[in-house]
């Protein structure tokens, strides 16, 4: 009977981390879409300043880490000191900058897509998600050897985004975006990808140099970084951004709430992707993300009207088959590694 408790109860918390990943997540989604394409107030004014959701993001997510830190966090713990995440602060504040720009330019299915290509191949781990351009950097330039499936994969993952990006967008989605633009649009991406990699392999070097540092120190760091550099580029000069932004909230409360819960449905999210790390492992996180995408292109699909045509909805189920053959591979070898250790 306590087996069967303990299995219950890992089910549940499962579940629970699920439900908090999908709903946290997917609405956030929701929120991003609205923001960049929502025209509010009587006056129908678009929100142009999108990069402003990352100061936002930082300051909200900067209290919860510290918060979280307080609550849980033992007392004397050594982890990386604040200022060893200036440098990956930098590429982290420039990167999401730019995938959320990306949304005047393309419709919000064609950003998440462009973006899910980051998650293969290679190793799964939260804070290191490859991409398919460095798979390729390494064959060309490097003379790397991968497997076959890694190849299909990548074939799978790329394939269906460029073939997406290559189709003709829906007249009714296009007319909902601010500048239509698709080349700037998936370029932006790609930088945002590009940056991502710097931002990862920067925080895995400084987890291996301070073992102790834990997910929310991670946070804690790049989010006060984050603050601090958005905090100079949108106020630094009478001109910034930001005042634009803090009027144009004013003038539409609408939208200064949406971008609150958009804020806080990002910190809840890590909250849940920090519990299933740590009780089920990265594969497991891979998976309930990779699936929450696909169900984010199919929200925006429905709620959002951007409709997705017969040959677009195959490259969005040819890049989602890619993904997921990959998180079977990596599941398979994890299972072959337990079987060694297991036989040890």
């Amino acid at each position: 009977m306590e087996a069967y408790g303990a299995g219950l109860g890992r089910v549940l918390v499962l579940a629970l981390c699920v439900a908090g990943i999908w709903s946290s997540y997917i609405y956030q989604g929701v929120l991003q879409e609205t923001l960049s394409t929502k025209r509010f107030g009587p006056d129908g004014k678009r929100f142009e300043h999108l990069s402003f959701l990352n100061l936002a993001q930082n300051v909200v997510c900067l209290i919860w880490s510290y918060i979280m830190i307080k609550i849980w966090s033992r007392s004397g713990s050594q982890g990386a000191p604040l200022w060893a995440f200036w440098s990956p602060g930098i590429t982290n504040t420039i990167g999401p900058a730019m995938g959320i720009e990306a949304l005047k330019y393309i419709s919000y299915p064609a950003q998440v897509l462009a973006k899910s290509s980051k998650m293969i191949p290679g190793r799964i781990n939260f804070w290191q998600p490859d991409m398919t351009i460095m798979m390729l950097m390494g064959t060309l330039v490097y003379g790397i050897r991968y497997t076959l499936p890694e190849y299909i994969c990548s074939f799978l993952v790329a394939g269906g985004v460029s073939t997406f990006a290559l189709l003709k967008t829906s007249s009714k989605t296009i007319r909902k975006l601010a500048h239509p633009n698709a080349p700037l649009g998936y370029l932006l991406c790609f930088l945002n990808l590009m940056f991502d990699g710097f931002t990862n392999a920067t925080q895995d070097s400084i987890t291996a140099r301070y073992p102790k540092t834990t997910a929310w120190d991670i946070m804690l760091g790049m989010n006060l970084w984050g603050t601090i550099y958005n905090l100079i580029y949108m106020f630094g000069w009478p001109q910034g951004i930001g005042y634009e932004a803090i009027r144009f909230c004013k003038g539409h409360p609408e939208a200064a709430w949406d971008i609150f819960i958009y804020c806080l449905c990002g910190a809840v999210g890590q909250n849940f992707i920090f519990l299933t790390i740590s009780r089920f492992g990265s594969l497991a996180n891979t998976t309930i993300t990779t699936t929450r995408k696909f169900m984010s292109i199919v929200v925006s699909s429905v709620l959002s009207s951007n409709p997705l045509s017969t040959k677009q909805w195959g490259c969005v189920v040819m890049v989602f088959s890619g993904l997921s053959y990959q998180i079977f591979l990596k599941w398979r070898k994890l299972q072959r590694m337990q079987k060694k250790r297991k036989a040890m």
